[in-house]
């Protein structure tokens, strides 16, 4: 490879160094990029092509940005894919150089988009009266062909030049892909020029593209500020939110990527490699979500397409004669989200479904394991796969309809279907109780009494207590189900909530409540607060023994051994905000309402997320399966 005279015909691309044994896990990722880059930019196109009021400059120009971000993704993934799932690495250099030809022009050619969008911003906002005349469609067609003669002329050269030096050095690229400046590294001839064509190439165009982009806004701002009403400067400075967050998603990584190949020495190639992904794969991904989170028209268009394959809720228009009736019986709930935070609802429902996603894969993964592995068949790991079936249920029967609010806006709920909601949310959250109750008992008998550890909890009881928890649930949640059938709804049937729950429901009522809210109080304190003192008692024992023993090394080993530490955090993450929540339901009537809403949907959501990394940090077994899985690529 390092032989003076040779010259190869081939490259060999590299992925991420030091992780070539989880290749194959880091593939599953990439896959998921690369589909979401594809449907998202696709129905962007489609979206915009199918709706006559979208044919518009602006869209016009986003259709262009979509057209540039399948055209990154296909230049970028398909050999990153060989790499890291089939381990295929060499590449020819045609190939390759075709590969950094494309990857390069459609770079440019996203910085030329953004430019255009920022002149667009510009004359929508500094000069709207003569918008139509100025972006007329021949105009737009000609932009969108200097663009592309633009990028395609500058580039020929490179790969024309690197083409003609011979390459007698080590051929591996440090990447999954090829760029222009790792490939001409590995060249032994003099590529001074080589250097000097792709900085100008870099400044002429990407350099000038951010400058003229910057300057757009100087100019917008200067506009903006010098509009009277404040509500005004507000509407101008919206529709420019999603072009600001496309042009950071570009050039951020972009910047840190040519800083460090240019200053960074010290950075780790894992790094640089990290950037490199960061800048040519999140771009295409994030740029459809994000216009279709902040343009009403794309967001409405998508809204109406899911909903015409779906049920119809035409029945139950969102309007005032809905929110209230005296005279008719109830039909649905309203349920409206967080009160007061509607225009942020949808950039609330980004971090909410990441949490949703990381909640199902991660209990996913702590069942799967319990499961195959059967050196994990005992009671504290049944006990643990129980706590992360309860906690996909518990996600599962409020996300969806949380995010569909926070999606499409004010949601209808059935009566039937609220009250079914209702019955699994506390019925879910009982038995959540309850598994952490039986996993404090565990502890205490592996501690205090080990010798009856095994005679004790026998596959037999296991079951057993699983179906006491199960029973436990449904006997509790019921009467209050059948107390809140006997109540009268003849007013307000509007929820400020994102899901149903029993009290929110019982409050919207005409008769009087008190028997459903003595009853709701006694339901909790004689399920979770008896089972909070009973695991506290438990935890008293447990100190008391441990502190017996002699040995420190013997006492650290009886709480690290037995996963004391991970089910005390369960313990305080699962308690935690449920009883702050329950406090402000009864006498924080002082909190802001969206304060109570953020509460409710923290302690349903924060420990079906976090429980299993808490026992894959703290639980050795389990975090040396899940490194021998990802290692042996197999269960």
């Amino acid at each position: 490879m390092s032989d003076s005279n040779y010259t190869g015909t081939s490259f060999f691309l590299t992925g991420l160094p030091g992780l070539e044994a989880v290749h194959i896990w880091l593939s599953i990722p990439l896959c998921a990029m690369y589909v979401a880059s594809l449907a998202g930019n696709s129905l962007i196109l489609w979206v915009v092509r199918s709706e006559p009021s979208l044919h518009q400059p602006m869209y016009f120009f986003l259709s262009m940005l979509a057209v540039t971000d399948l055209g990154l993704s296909a230049s970028t993934l398909p050999t990153m894919l060989t790499v890291y799932m089939l381990s295929l690495t060499e590449v020819a250099v045609d190939v390759c150089l075709a590969q950094l030809f494309f990857i390069h022009t459609f770079s440019i050619m996203e910085s030329s988009v953004l430019l255009t969008m920022a002149f667009d911003r510009v004359v929508a906002i500094s000069n709207p009266l003569r918008y139509g005349t100025i972006l007329t469609s021949p105009r737009i067609a000609s932009l969108g062909l200097a663009i592309m003669v633009r990028s395609i002329c500058l580039h020929i050269p490179a790969p024309i030049m690197l083409k003609k030096l011979p390459y007698c050095r080590s051929r591996l690229l440090s990447h999954s892909y090829c760029l222009h400046p790792d490939v001409m590294k590995l060249a032994c001839a003099d590529t001074h020029i080589n250097s000097a064509y792709g900085l100008f190439v870099v400044l002429s165009t990407l350099g000038v593209d951010a400058v003229l982009i910057v300057l757009s806004y100087a100019l917008i701002l200067h506009t903006v500020l010098s509009i009277a009403s404040e509500a005004e400067r507000l509407k101008a400075l919206n529709t420019c939110v999603s072009h600001i967050c496309a042009v950071l998603l570009f050039y951020t990584p972009m910047l840190g990527l040519s800083m460090i190949h240019r200053f960074g020495r010290w950075a780790s190639p894992c790094s640089r490699v990290l950037l490199s992904y960061l800048h040519f794969l999140v771009p295409p991904m994030l740029n459809p979500v994000v216009y279709t989170i902040k343009t009403k028209q794309i967001r409405q268009r998508m809204l109406r397409l899911l909903r015409s394959g779906g049920a119809d809720f035409g029945y139950l228009s969102v309007t005032a004669s809905n929110y209230t009736n005296t005279s008719t019986p109830l039909i649905a709930f309203m349920l409206t989200g967080v009160p007061g935070l509607e225009d942020f609802q949808i950039w609330i429902s980004i971090p909410f479904s990441f949490m949703y996603l990381l909640a199902v894969i991660g209990n996913g993964l702590v069942m799967a394991v319990v499961a195959w592995d059967r050196s994990l068949h005992e009671p504290m790991y049944f006990f643990l796969a129980m706590l992360a079936l309860n906690d996909i249920l518990l996600c599962t029967v409020t996300v969806p309809k949380m995010l569909l609010i926070f999606w499409q806006g004010p949601s209808p709920s059935t009566f039937p279907a609220c009250l079914t909601q209702m019955f699994f949310v506390h019925a879910l959250f009982l038995s959540e109780s309850a598994v952490l109750l039986a996993m404090a008992f565990d502890r205490y008998v592996a501690i205090c009494a080990p010798l009856h550890y095994a005679s004790l909890f026998t596959g037999s009881l296991i079951s057993k207590v699983a179906l006491a928890l199960m029973s436990r649930s449904v006997v509790v949640v019921t009467p209050g189900v059948l107390l809140i059938l006997r109540l009268h709804f003849c007013g307000n049937n509007i929820i400020h909530h994102t899901y149903c729950e029993n009290m929110g429901i019982a409050k919207l009522a005409c008769n009087s409540i008190a028997l459903n809210s003595i009853y709701g109080l006694t339901a909790a304190l004689l399920t979770t607060g008896l089972d909070f003192v009973l695991i506290a008692l438990s935890y008293w024992v447990i100190l008391k023994t441990v502190f017996r023993i002699p040995s420190r090394e013997a006492r650290t080993k009886a709480f690290g051994t037995c996963t004391c530490g991970s089910h005390v955090c369960v313990i305080l993450v699962a308690y935690t905000p449920a009883f702050f929540s329950f406090l402000t339901h009864r006498f924080g009537h002082h909190v802001a309402p969206h304060i109570h809403i953020f509460v409710a949907n923290i302690y349903l959501l924060v420990p079906p997320m976090v429980n299993p990394m808490i026992y894959g940090i703290r639980t050795k077994r389990i975090r040396d399966r899940f490194l021998q899985v990802l290692t042996s690529h197999k269960f």
